[in-house]
């Protein structure tokens, strides 16, 4: 979603004007000592699609006199990749990023110490995909089919569902991502399993039939393929927070959203955070996790990386308020299923889709 993530909420961090002590209380963190002396800089190792505002990481070393470097280490795949070269040995301390589609596997390489933040107490259940606590949940977002409102009308209507995407009515109107190198293109490929069991793979046959076409990645699909670049194509597999980033990024500005959201195709996605194992800053790490779930950052999220914050309590843009719809239901797969059977399900999407 790298495009529309470019984009935009500082929330106030009390901060300490003494940086060789400084009670955790001021910054709103989770830890239970009473003070934090400087420990020198703490290493958050992320995706390449992480964004946050100017000012939003330097929020939490006014509030502990930690430095934050940060580092990318490309797309998430790459990420846990590059992670497991390194397993016990660790590029940095904290690793953000990790979301279920890959989180099996960096728990199967031990990355991550087991951490449980004092803030998981306002995250819902729901998020809390590890049980044994050696990632934190952060963020939130489904992948949806979108479509170009004004494309349709009453004689032929916006599809609803996943069935009405393979109805001849909507024969070549649909742009779909590479599963193999897109995040969301294997979100939905994985909708797809969520619904129809062992039968995705002649729904996939019969979206091949209906003239389905497919780009490597999100940008190409969105900006290439569907009207909102110029395409020719008025319905996408794109994000439940395009909508939104639509009128935020509208020129000339638009009251409402030209596109909208198929919620019943959604994929759940939700991003964590952990403790690299191996970290010689156990204390600015575990302090790192609980600013990640703070209303300082939770709230800076949504314009920054346009995901709903893990954190119940935390407000929401009056943006995605008006114009996010978030599916009541969305498919998702447990990620041992994910991690178990990706290579597989990829490689026969592959031969059904493009041979």
């Amino acid at each position: 979603m790298a495009t529309l993530i470019v984009g935009f909420l500082l929330a106030g961090c009390a901060g300490a004007n003494d940086a060789t002590s400084v009670p955790l209380s001021s910054g709103g963190l989770g830890a239970t000592e009473e003070s934090v002396p400087p420990i020198g800089p703490v290493t958050l190792i992320t995706h390449d699609s992480f964004w946050v505002s100017e000012g939003t990481l330097a929020a939490f070393t006014e509030a502990t006199g930690i430095e934050v470097v940060h580092q990318t280490a490309g797309d998430t795949g790459q990420m846990v990749a590059s992670a497991i070269l390194t397993a016990g040995d660790p590029l940095g301390d904290v690793m953000f990023g990790v979301d279920n589609t890959f989180l099996q596997r960096a728990l199967d390489a031990e990355l991550f110490e087991v951490y449980k933040s004092p803030s998981l107490n306002g995250v819902p259940e729901e998020l809390q995909l590890d049980p044994q606590y050696r990632v934190t949940p952060v963020d939130f977002g489904d992948v949806c089919v979108n479509y170009w409102i004004e494309s349709f009308d009453d004689e032929l209507p916006a599809p609803t569902t996943l069935d009405d995407l393979v109805d001849p009515a909507y024969i070549g109107m649909l742009a779909v991502q590479n599963p193999e190198t897109s995040s969301p293109g294997l979100a939905f490929l994985l909708a797809t399993i969520a619904e129809y069991g062992d039968s995705w793979e002649n729904y996939w046959a019969e979206l091949r039939a209906n003239d389905v076409v497919v780009t490597a990645g999100w940008e190409d699909a969105y900006y290439g393929e569907f009207v909102a670049g110029g395409g020719t194509r008025p319905i996408v597999v794109s994000y439940a927070s395009s909508p939104p980033a639509e009128v935020l990024y509208a020129d000339p500005p638009v009251e409402e959203p030209p596109t909208g959201v198929v919620t019943d195709t959604c994929f759940r996605q939700v991003e964590f955070a952990g403790i690299l194992a191996g970290t010689k800053k156990r204390l600015a790490a575990e302090l790192l996790v609980d600013f990640l779930l703070s209303k300082t950052f939770q709230e800076d999220i949504p314009l920054n990386m346009f995901v709903f914050p893990a954190l119940a309590s935390a407000n929401l843009p009056q943006t995605f308020v008006d114009f996010v719809e978030l599916a009541d239901d969305p498919h998702v797969l447990d990620p041992a299923i994910i991690e178990a059977n990706r290579n597989a399900w990829t490689d026969r999407w592959t031969q059904i889709v493009l041979r």
